[in-house]
């Protein structure tokens, strides 16, 4: 759920210790904060620790949220934390890419408008014109840049500069179907979003879903994740699945694939947006 205005979203980690949570409490309270909402995480195998509180000033207390960067610095400097602070009222900016499969950018359009999703559409980006009539309709900003393998490098170049000039926070590869370059990968860690398939056996190159039907699989599903140069094998933000079984036809698998597809997009996205997601290491820490 999106918070009410006026909220403010503190993001922590840090190496586990304690007095943490006391700390950043005591911290808000002597501000006039008043905290909302907490959610806190101690990985033991890692040794790190998580922390997400959403909070708001008093009622009838004037707050100046520099004051509250300013003095959480030297709390951040004791306990060595990498943090953010965000404010609720500030929708994230951000890029959707896609090919011409328009069932996760159908998707995403639709919860944008019915206020699920709190952000501000910088533009469409496509390597094909297929989806350039339903960009228009919605008013949105549509960029094709073709693919080939001589021009790839170059059109990077061109994506990253329209990244910068929209001032975009995030991606997201709505079924966007062409691999990013390591470098690409590299500066948008963190803040790019991909859903693909996801079989047991996996099922790669062209029509995996028929290759599913070949195998005679029991579960269709779909993973979000952020971009890595390592394909498909970033850090994992949400999975859905649906069982099936022998009667299911290849046809009816591309369907259940593309509705497994847009929930596990949506709900990575919404994370995100939210700033409930925690890089750890190669996996997520995820505040529901």
């Amino acid at each position: 759920m999106q918070h009410d205005q006026n909220h403010y979203i503190l993001k922590i980690s840090c190496p586990a210790t304690s007095g943490i949570v006391a700390a950043v409490a005591s911290f808000l309270s002597e501000n006039n904060g008043y905290i909302s909402e907490m959610s806190q995480f101690d990985d033991e195998f890692s040794g790190t620790f998580f922390m997400r509180a959403v909070f708001r000033f008093n009622q009838g207390f004037e707050g100046d949220i520099a004051v509250i960067e300013q003095g959480f610095v030297d709390v951040a400097k004791k306990f060595s934390m990498s943090w953010e602070l965000h404010s609720s009222d500030q929708p994230m900016r951000v890029l959707l890419m896609v090919s011409k499969f328009d069932h996760c950018l159908a998707d995403l359009l639709y919860r944008y408008h019915k206020g699920e999703m709190d952000m501000t559409i910088t533009a469409i980006v496509s390597n094909h014109l297929d989806l350039r009539p339903m960009a228009e309709r919605e008013g949105i900003r549509f960029i094709y840049l073709p693919v080939t393998k001589e021009n790839k490098l170059q059109q990077e170049e061109e994506l990253m500069k329209i990244i910068e000039e929209s001032r975009t926070d995030l991606v997201v590869l709505a079924r966007y179907m062409q691999i990013l370059s390591d470098n690409l990968c590299k500066k948008l860690s963190g803040r790019a979003i991909n859903i693909h398939h996801s079989f047991l056996p996996g099922f790669k190159g062209a029509k995996p879903y028929h290759q599913a039907f070949d195998r005679g699989v029991k579960l269709i599903g779909a993973t979000a994740h952020y971009v890595t140069s390592d394909l498909d094998e970033g850090p994992i933000i949400e999975q859905e699945v649906q069982r099936v079984d022998h009667g299911y036809k290849p046809e009816d698998l591309v369907n259940i694939g593309r509705d497994t597809e847009t929930v596990a997009l949506s709900k990575a996205v919404k994370y995100h947006l939210q700033y409930r997601v925690f890089l750890n290491q190669d996996k997520t820490v995820i505040f529901r």
